[in-house]
């Protein structure tokens, strides 16, 4: 990641004829807000001192404790090449703090900081993150609205004339390259319409900063090109949902600590500890990391979604995959997460899991080789495997259950996550859909 001082920043903003700067955050439901400010007040925003409404976002403060302050994280620094012919819009992901000067406890950003920290205390220096987002894309109708037309009708790997949106993703690529991200694969993925675009992996909350940085550029790209981008988890029935698979390592001085020639897979107890952590977890954490109502639509048998907790270095309808590289890139895939989460939340919750069987010296189940799909009920009680949570009620309530994972977002995170989700939960629950009319008021 690119290091700044305020002097650099300065610099590029008259360089490159700067005359906005976005000021960056998100809120606990995972949603990029930002304050927009002419390069005029650039001095003023660099020195801590810009102020918002915090009673105007989503679970933050209450009007009577409303002030707090945006302090920018230099090294966040970008300017989106999209935005240059009336000069240039810049970017900072800023850090949300109290009048008091401490850290907002209800900032996912700093909750993640806080979670990094314990880990740190067990003497890893680096957790890392490599995520797979998946998204589609959508026709817009006359007025600029999202249809449900998907522009091309291509699968897995397929390419032009079939895979319409290459241009597209094309274009989606080059300007992250050129806002600094380092692209590893493109392509088309499964379902028609579904695309997928991996980047190098990164510290864990660098990651999480281009995780949100990356959906803002889709987004605004495929706009461009007349199309409307959604990250929501499965907005299409009958075919394959959108996740986005996390690539998890911990480094201890430039080393990966879950590599060890001299274990089984090479993962080292670490490793396997992490793993037995993620899987004692993973009907607790699975409501931060699968947010929506929507999220449990994907997580169902033949999508090649995980609704399985189990882990395997072979096949891929497991909760958890080994990939087959080792040394610096052995690493655990956690194959749940979807793109709807809130990223720094779920980093926080999985790494806090993984933690928990480091502490605690768990030893994972045995690896699962067979595909799961095809296993009937009683085989996979036989086996131990447990189903993922089929609700995002059932999740909450597993989430609420578990102190472990409670921890891991604070009282003021859990709080009003919980409050906001179960008010999702109802709302779902209490309206009638469309299925229901179409299913009942012939029959009835």
């Amino acid at each position: 990641m690119a290091k700044f001082t305020k002097d650099d920043i300065f610099r590029l903003a008259k360089e490159e004829n700067v005359k906005f700067i976005r000021l960056q955050f998100t809120d606990i439901l995972g949603t990029i807000k930002n304050v927009e400010i002419p390069v005029s007040q650039l001095e003023k925003a660099l020195d801590n001192k810009m102020m918002f409404d915090g009673s105007s976002i989503e679970g933050f403060v209450r009007i009577e404790e409303s002030d707090m302050y945006l302090c920018p994280d230099l090294n966040t620094w970008v300017i989106f090449p999209w935005t240059a012919e009336k000069g240039k819009v810049a970017r900072l992901i800023c850090d949300i703090y109290n009048p008091d000067g401490t850290p907002f406890d209800g900032d996912p950003r700093n909750n993640l900081r806080r979670v990094l920290a314990e880990m740190k205390e067990l003497g890893f220096t680096n957790f890392n993150l490599g995520p797979e987002p998946e998204f589609f894309l959508f026709k817009l109708d006359a007025q600029g609205e999202p249809t449900l037309e998907l522009n091309d009708n291509a699968g897995y790997f397929d390419l032009a004339p079939t895979d319409l949106g290459e241009n597209c993703r094309r274009d989606i690529v080059l300007e992250l390259e050129e806002m600094g991200f380092e692209i590893e694969a493109s392509h088309h993925e499964v379902a028609p319409g579904q695309h997928e675009i991996d980047f190098k992996y990164a510290d864990a909350l660098t990651a999480c900063d281009q995780i949100q940085t990356f959906k803002l550029v889709v987004k605004t790209i495929a706009r461009k090109h007349g199309l409307h981008a959604t990250f929501m988890p499965k907005p299409l029935f009958g075919v394959n949902g959108s996740g986005m698979h996390c690539n998890l390592s911990l480094f201890k001085d430039g080393e990966n600590a879950f590599y060890d020639t001299s274990k089984t897979l090479e993962l080292s107890e670490a490793a396997t500890q992490f793993i037995a952590g993620i899987i004692k977890h993973a009907h607790s954490f699975t409501a931060v990391t699968n947010p929506t109502v929507n999220s449990y639509k994907r997580l169902v048998p033949g999508y090649e979604a995980p609704c399985y907790v189990a882990w395997s270095a072979r096949n891929r309808s497991p909760l958890i995959r080994i990939p087959a590289s080792r040394g610096l890139s052995t690493r655990i895939e956690v194959r749940s997460v979807d793109p709807a989460a809130n990223p720094y939340l779920a980093m926080a919750v999985l790494l806090k899991a993984g933690l928990d069987g480091i502490k605690n010296k768990l030893t994972p189940p045995a690896p699962v080789d067979r595909n799961i799909y095809v296993m009937s009920k009683e085989e996979r009680v036989e086996a131990g495997i447990a189903d993922l949570p089929a609700t995002l009620a059932l999740a909450l309530e597993n989430l609420k259950a578990d102190e472990v994972i409670t921890s891991a977002l604070g009282e003021h995170i859990l709080e009003h996550f919980v409050e906001a989700k179960e008010i999702e939960w109802d709302m779902f629950r209490t309206q009638v859909h469309q299925w229901e009319r179409d299913q009942y008021m012939t029959m009835y």
